[in-house]
């Protein structure tokens, strides 16, 4: 039994596990005392984030915005402020037993993987990196230094997922052999939608922005305000588009219910590739393989068109986000917070499944935590995450390829095209390593 499959029956049966590292001073303490965190990311969600660990020992906040280290250090004055990430963890490291990462996707990797060398545990937002070499340097690292780590799918924690993949699981729709997961908001979260083309102008670099340090291992490119602070996520060199921004969350019931893993092949289809922006519309399928007795599945990802054609061709409500769950004996429809058995007359007499998955004991954030302290169990640790993460990454490989990959994930390569292997990693600009 892996380190993944231990967890996951632990949280089934109610046992609590704990995988200790020597290297993390956090095990020396009691499962009652406070953990001391350092925040790296203070933005949108990563103010999010240090307000869901301030019941913890805050030592460092850190984030290439002055303004941001100051306004946080107002409320946290035992907190040392840091830019960089690497003089925190050199000046601080015995004072740190976790790291949040709360940074744009291309810089997840560097920050997280230099905190597990040092020992420590890592939370750190979804998708868990910008390349697929990351995300399974990321996973190696995690299980070398045996820390507790978390990705930031904050709705496995929440009473609908837990109700949802009771209900696959039990055999309430009968077999699944398909899901449609989609996004419907065109363009995503883009707040700039004009823009697609890099910008070539040059911008003032704010006084209290460390843009190199912003830029990190990318190429750098000239400040511009459609990179920082909200849509690097549908640039190529920072983010990983609409698919990389929301897939983790939706897909993450996905992987759940059917006990995914590594898919088999994917192909993507969308508008024409920009080589410097992610598309605003986009549709993905993966093939997934027979899992012990679970049958072969295609998991069909739809965003930025509204609800999908062929969702509603189902005879399903149109909503502009969900997941549809197609069983040989009907439907499961959820979103977050809600979740249906469909058609409604056929399930109307239906007695659902009695809970076998418990009750969070409260937010994300803090089933990380207190897993760090011998509390429970991460759910969404880096082991779960990065299959997760790989296969929605898969989902932008196949759309810039322009065709079908045939996935051979064990050596991480195509097996019918040398197409992908460019997109697999990069190189990093100088004076930054992995």
């Amino acid at each position: 039994m892996n380190r993944r499959d231990l967890l996951r029956n632990a949280a089934l049966t109610g046992v609590g596990v704990y995988l200790s590292s020597p290297s993390s001073s956090a095990l020396s303490a009691s499962p009652n005392e406070k953990l001391n965190i350092a925040c790296v990311g203070l933005g949108n969600q990563g103010q999010h984030n240090l307000g869901l660990v301030q019941s913890q020992n805050i030592v460092a906040l850190c984030d290439v915005d002055d303004e941001r280290t100051a306004m946080f250090g107002a409320k946290y004055p035992a907190a040392k402020r840091f830019a960089d990430f690497r003089v925190m963890l050199d000046k601080m490291s015995p004072e740190i037993d976790a790291v949040v990462v709360t940074t744009p996707n291309h810089t997840h990797a560097t920050i997280a993987v230099a905190a597990m060398k040092a020992g420590k545990h890592c939370y750190c937002e979804k998708p868990l990196a910008h390349s697929i070499h990351e995300v399974r340097e990321m996973q190696r690292v995690a299980t070398e230094q045996n820390v507790v780590s978390q990705m930031g799918t904050q709705n496995h924690a929440g009473s609908n997922y837990r109700r949802v993949v009771e209900l696959v699981q039990s055999g309430a729709i009968g077999a699944v052999r398909k899901v449609h997961v989609w996004f419907g908001r065109p363009g995503g979260w883009r707040r700039f939608k004009h823009l697609v083309d890099r910008p070539t102008e040059k911008t003032p670099i704010p006084k209290n922005l460390n843009w190199d340090l912003w830029v990190g291992p990318a190429p750098m490119q000239n400040f511009h305000p459609v990179y920082h602070p909200h849509d690097w996520h549908y640039w190529w060199d920072f983010g990983n588009g609409t698919i990389g921004n929301m897939a983790c969350h939706y897909l993450d019931l996905v992987f759940w219910a059917l006990n995914l893993s590594a898919p088999t092949a994917v192909e993507a289809v969308g508008p024409k590739v920009h080589p410097d922006s992610t598309p605003f519309w986009l549709e993905c399928h993966w093939q997934f393989p027979q899992r012990q007795a679970r049958s072969p599945v295609e998991v069909v990802w739809h965003h930025g068109r509204g609800c999908p054609q062929a969702v509603q061709d189902l005879g399903v409500p149109a909503a502009e986000n969900g997941v549809l769950f197609v069983g040989d004996d009907g439907l499961l429809m959820a979103d977050y917070d809600t979740h249906a058995l469909l058609p409604e007359n056929q399930f109307r007499d239906f007695t659902r499944p009695e809970p076998t998955i418990p009750e969070s004991i409260g937010c994300h954030r803090r089933e990380w935590f207190e897993a760090c302290k011998g509390n429970g169990q991460a759910l969404c640790d880096f082991d779960y995450a990065a299959p997760l993460t790989e296969t929605v990454l898969l989902g932008n490989i196949a759309f810039r390829v322009g065709g079908k990959i045939q996935w051979d994930s064990a050596r991480m390569t195509a097996t019918n095209t040398d197409q992908v292997d460019r997109y697999l990693q990069r190189e990093y600009r100088k004076g930054w390593t992995l």
